[in-house]
């Protein structure tokens, strides 16, 4: 056989193998090798998930939403399921795995809410605890090197976590500003450092910006780091979980669910304390109304909180047996979180009165005379008048107290000896009833 037969036969076999000469520079040589022609690539059908349908192993994460919505509660509730091996409300997890919980604001509450799950959940939690650490500890994604100092801490302690929950973002970035793209892309990078030297799925809580249309708050070079993204929405008391980004997996994913309040145990001074559980809800009974506009939104929140500071049940043959407000309370809150960048009074005025008339026309709000309430709270008509106010308002704030109608002539005027509800025989507050350390 001749060289020329020779050297024929192996540019064939090099063709055939995907043989390129090797490279000098070492870099150079790994992409090389990386280099992959089309007719070999083949598909991946086994997916390499942490729950299927919503995260994936070595992955990254961000749950967000808005103050109180009960973002803990979702990522502990997942975090324990997977450190069990446990499906997820029907969601598969392949086998138990060790789980890492930051809880980088410190605090009772985390431990409030694991003592609950014990309690309600036990077969749950006894599975989970093999698995299952907490790090009370505050850390520096963004301006220091704790995600490799975490990494080592993992490493000597021999754990090997298949998910990491930094619970909340705000806490991890150290002197860094989340609006900065600069700061953001440092926190990113920290956690990229800590899924490469561990392995593990990052999943970091976060709160949702003043314009809830626009995600989570911050820079958006966030959400563009991600892999997926977890939003929590609220209508009453059921909580809304929605995938609203999947990197490489169907973006459809969607969670309802309430939180049970459960009694741990009493205080120092003898009264109850309480904390919750996740509890899934039919989605059927969950809001379908069409979704706000960013603004739209944030006066909607603000109507909520004026109500919830200042709600009175104000009796009266034209009023629903719930919490209202007067509309100048609304629309000063309105003004104070910033419904337009413009100081002009008259301004402010119209931009309120337009959404105001917004929530109206999408049955979100009810308006007599000065007062305005949540239409789906006078819809629903809970309670009678006379029981309404001993009962919670089902967010886990205390009740409102009922208060009689302003009075409109001498002859309905109520004596001032003869109050229909007298305090002395007023039912004392329940403090089953609700937990406010709960909801941070």
């Amino acid at each position: 056989m001749s060289f020329q037969e020779l050297d024929a036969m192996t540019a064939e076999h090099r063709k055939a193998v995907g043989f390129i000469r090797p490279a000098a520079n070492a870099r150079a040589g790994l992409l090389t090798e990386r280099l992959r022609p089309l007719d070999r690539i083949r598909p991946v059908l086994e997916r390499r998930y942490l729950v299927k349908g919503w995260m994936d192993r070595g992955a990254f994460s961000v749950v967000y939403g808005e103050s109180n919505v009960g973002k803990t509660f979702l990522a502990l509730d997942m975090a324990l399921h997977i450190a069990a091996g446990a499906d997820w409300h029907g969601s598969r997890i392949h086998e138990p795995q060790q789980v890492v919980y930051v809880a980088a604001e410190g605090g009772t509450g985390l431990n409030n809410r694991i003592a609950a799950y014990r309690r309600d959940q036990k077969d749950l939690t006894d599975a989970a605890a093999p698995n299952f650490m907490v790090l009370a500890e505050g850390l520096d994604l963004c301006t220091g090197e704790d995600a490799q100092y975490l990494a080592e801490a993992l490493n000597n302690a021999d754990v090997r976590p298949a998910l990491i929950v930094i619970d909340t973002l705000a806490r991890v970035m150290g002197n860094g500003d989340e609006n900065t793209a600069k700061d953001m892309g440092q926190l990113v990078r920290s956690v990229d450092r800590l899924r490469a030297e561990t392995g593990a799925h990052v999943m970091v809580i976060h709160h949702s910006g003043k314009d809830a249309s626009k995600g989570a708050r911050g820079s958006g070079s966030l959400r563009a780091a991600a892999d997926t993204e977890i939003e929590l929405t609220r209508n009453d008391d059921v909580v809304m979980a929605e995938a609203r980004k999947q990197r490489d997996m169907p973006c459809d994913g969607v969670f309802a669910y309430r939180l049970k309040s459960v009694f741990i145990g009493q205080d120092e001074d003898g009264d109850s304390v309480s904390s919750a559980v996740v509890a899934e809800t039919d989605i059927q009974k969950a809001d379908k109304r069409t979704k706000l506009s960013g603004r739209a939104q944030v006066a909607l929140d603000a109507l909520k909180e004026v109500i919830r500071d200042k709600g009175q049940i104000v009796k009266s043959e034209d009023l629903p047996a719930v919490p209202v407000v007067s509309l100048s309370d609304w629309q000063a809150a309105c003004d104070r979180v910033g419904l337009t960048d413009s100081e002009k009074s008259d301004t402010k005025a119209r931009i309120f009165r337009r959404h105001r008339d917004t929530l109206m026309d999408k049955n979100r709000i009810r308006i007599w005379d000065n007062y305005v309430w949540l239409a789906d709270k006078a819809d629903r008509q809970r309670t009678t008048p006379d029981k309404s106010a001993p009962d919670p308002d089902g967010h886990g704030h205390p009740p409102i107290r009922g208060v009689p109608c302003p009075v409109r002539d001498e002859l309905s005027a109520p004596s001032q000896t003869n109050d229909p509800i007298p305090e002395a025989f007023r039912p004392p507050v329940d403090p089953d009833a609700y937990d406010p350390e709960m909801w941070k």
